[in-house]
C-alpha cells in the first residue's frame, strides 16, 4: 500500500465518522427544532457520500496506486457534497460549516502546493457561495417560534459540537499520518542502508573475482618450489608439507568456489557431517588450535550447505581462534520451527559495549585486519535465512551463536 493508499483509506473513516454525525445532527434537528428538510435533496446528497465511501473502500483494494490527482478528485468531491448538505440547511450560517476546512487540511498535509492552492479556492467559493444562497435553517414563519436567546444557544450549542468534531477528526488523522510517514522514512532507511550494503558486497565481490582469478597463477608456481624443496632439502619436510598442504587447501577452495558459482544450487547434507568437513578445513588452516566438540545428538537434521555457508562458519572459528586458540568449545542445538543452532564460545578477553554495537558492520575491526570478516559473514548467512549474533559469556570469552535453517522442521524439542 503506497502512501496515497493509506491517505485515501484514512479519508474513508473520516467520512464515515462524519456520515454518522450529520445522520445524528438531523435527527436531533427533526425532533428537537421541528426542522423539515427536502428528502429528495437531503436523501440524494447523504447517498452521493455513502456511495462515495463505498466505491473508494473498493477501488482501494485493487493493486493500482492512488495517485494526486485521483486523492484531489476525492477531495473535491467531499468539498462539493458537504456543500450541498450545508446549502439545505443554513448555508455559512450552519455551526457545522467547518466540516469544509477538513478536505483543506487534507490537501494541505499530502498534496502539492498547487493542487493545495485549487483546493483553497474551491473551498473559499462555495463558503462564499453558501454566504448568500442557502435555505434558511429555520422557518419563522411556522407556529412554533423561538426566542433570539434560545437561538443563540443553539447556534452556540451546536458551533461547540463542530469545534469538537472539527479537532477530533484533525488530530486523529495528523497522528494517522505521521504514523504513515515515520514508517515510510522508516522503510526508506532501510531501502538506503541495503542499496549501501549491496553496492560494497558488489563492490566486494568484483575483487573477490579477481583476486581469486589472479591467485591461481602464485599459488601454482609455489606448489612447484615446494614440491622441488622437498627434494632438495629432506630435513624440513614437516614444514614444507605443511606449506604444502596450505597451499592446496587454498587452491581447492578456489576451484570449490568456481564450481559452486557455476552451479549456483546448494547440497543438502547431514549438519553433523557439515561440521565434521568444516573443522576438518579449520584443523589444516590452524592447526595450533584446540577444541572441543561436545556430542551432537540424534536426530541430526539436514541443511542445505555451500562453499559460502563454509565459509561463513570458518570467518567465525578464525576469529574465536585469534581471540584464544585454546579451550575452544563447540556445540550444536536443535531448535523448534526447524532450526538448529550451532555455538562456539572462546577464552579471550571478550568484547566491549562498543564492539559488540559495531559487529556486523563493515570495514569494523578489532584485530588490525580489514574489517569484512564478520560482515561477508552476516551477509552470507542472511542469503541463507541464517542469523549469526555474539555476546560476552558470563564465564568470560565470547559466545557465538549462528542458527541456520534446516530442510525438514520435524524435531519439536529443545535442547538447552
Amino acid at each position: 500500500m503506497n502512501r496515497h493508499q493509506q491517505h485515501l483509506l484514512h479519508l474513508t473513516y473520516i467520512r464515515t465518522l462524519i456520515l454518522f454525525v450529520i445522520c445524528l445532527a438531523l435527527y436531533a434537528g427533526v425532533k428537537l427544532l421541528r426542522l423539515q428538510p427536502d428528502l429528495l435533496m437531503t436523501g440524494t446528497s447523504l447517498v452521493a457520500l455513502i456511495a462515495l465511501n463505498v466505491t473508494t473502500y473498493v477501488r482501494l483494494h485493487s493493486a493500482w496506486p492512488v495517485f494526486d490527482a485521483e486523492l484531489f478528485a476525492q477531495l473535491c468531491a467531499d468539498v462539493v457534497i458537504y456543500a450541498a448538505l450545508l446549502y439545505q440547511f443554513g448555508g455559512a450560517t450552519n455551526p457545522f460549516v467547518f466540516v469544509m476546512l477538513i478536505p483543506l487540511i487534507i490537501s494541505a498535509t499530502t498534496l502539492p502546493r498547487h493542487l493545495t492552492l485549487l483546493m483553497a479556492l474551491l473551498v473559499a467559493g462555495l463558503y462564499t457561495s453558501l454566504l448568500f444562497n442557502h435555505l434558511p435553517l429555520l422557518d419563522f414563519s411556522a407556529a412554533h417560534q423561538h426566542t433570539l436567546v434560545h437561538l443563540f444557544n443553539q447556534h452556540i450549542t451546536g458551533l461547540w459540537i463542530s469545534f469538537i468534531l472539527t479537532v477530533g477528526i484533525i488530530s486523529i488523522y495528523v497522528v494517522q499520518m505521521r504514523q504513515t510517514l515515520f514508517e515510510r522514512d522508516r522503510d526508506l532507511s532501510e531501502v538506503r542502508e541495503q542499496r549501501i550494503l549491496d553496492q560494497q558486497l558488489l563492490a566486494l565481490a568484483t575483487l573477490a573475482a579477481g583476486t581469486a582469478h589472479e591467485l591461481r597463477t602464485p599459488l601454482s608456481t609455489l606448489r612447484v618450489i615446494l614440491k622441488d624443496m622437498q627434494k632438495d632439502h629432506p630435513e624440513l619436510d614437516d614444514d614444507l608439507s605443511l606449506m604444502l598442504q596450505q597451499v592446496e587447501c587454498c587452491t581447492d577452495k578456489l576451484k570449490n568456489m568456481t564450481e559452486e558459482v557455476a552451479s549456483g544450487k546448494p547440497t543438502p547434507i547431514r549438519f553433523d557431517l557439515f561440521l565434521a568437513q568444516v573443522l576438518e578445513s579449520w584443523a589444516i588452516m590452524r592447526p595450533q588450535v584446540s577444541y572441543t566438540l561436545q556430542p551432537v545428538q540424534e536426530p541430526v537434521p539436514t541443511i542445505n550447505t555451500s562453499v559460502i555457508l563454509q565459509q561463513a562458519l570458518l570467518n567465525l572459528l578464525n576469529n574465536a581462534a585469534d581471540a584464544c586458540p585454546d579451550a575452544i568449545t563447540i556445540s550444536v542445538h536443535y531448535l523448534k520451527a526447524g532450526k538448529v543452532t550451532l555455538r562456539i564460545r572462546d577464552r579471550g578477553p571478550g568484547l566491549s559495549p562498543q564492539q559488540l554495537a559495531s559487529m556486523g558492520k563493515p570495514f569494523f575491526t578489532t584485530k588490525g585486519g580489514l574489517g569484512i570478516g564478520l560482515f561477508l559473514t552476516t551477509t552470507s548467512l542472511a542469503t541463507q535465512d541464517g542469523e549469526v549474533y555474539l555476546y560476552n559469556h558470563p564465564g568470560g570469552g565470547t559466545l557465538t551463536e549462528v542458527t541456520l535453517k534446516t530442510c525438514s522442521s520435524d524435531r519439536q524439542d529443545i535442547d538447552d
